[in-house]
């Protein structure tokens, strides 16, 4: 069965933020769209195979690699729930909630 998939605050402010920086930085969006269907594309790995992700230090919260990011996760009954995108290249200390998974 497929859960249905629930996006938190935080982590789609995380994803606007990175879409948007690299529209920014590209001038062009093209690199932009390529990223967010691999986040897509993860989502619905995750769906698929919920236990697939490495399971991190905080309980049932998972994680799973999309190029240079971290997608966190926690799996419920009845949905997922995504909860976070983190970017590997930046130093975990500057992040508070990273630390928290």
């Amino acid at each position: 069965m497929v859960k249905k998939v629930v996006w938190t605050l935080r982590a789609e402010q995380d994803r606007k933020e990175i879409l948007s920086y690299w529209k920014k930085r590209n001038k062009s969006n093209t690199y932009s769209i390529k990223l967010n269907g691999l986040f897509k594309e993860a989502v619905k790995i995750i769906q698929s195979n919920p236990h697939i992700g490495k399971l991190t230090n905080s309980g049932n919260v998972r994680s799973k690699i999309v190029k240079d990011y971290l997608m966190f996760y926690e799996e419920f009954p009845e949905e997922l729930v995504i909860l976070a995108i983190w970017d590997n290249r930046r130093n975990p200390k500057n992040q508070e909630y990273i630390s928290s998974f």
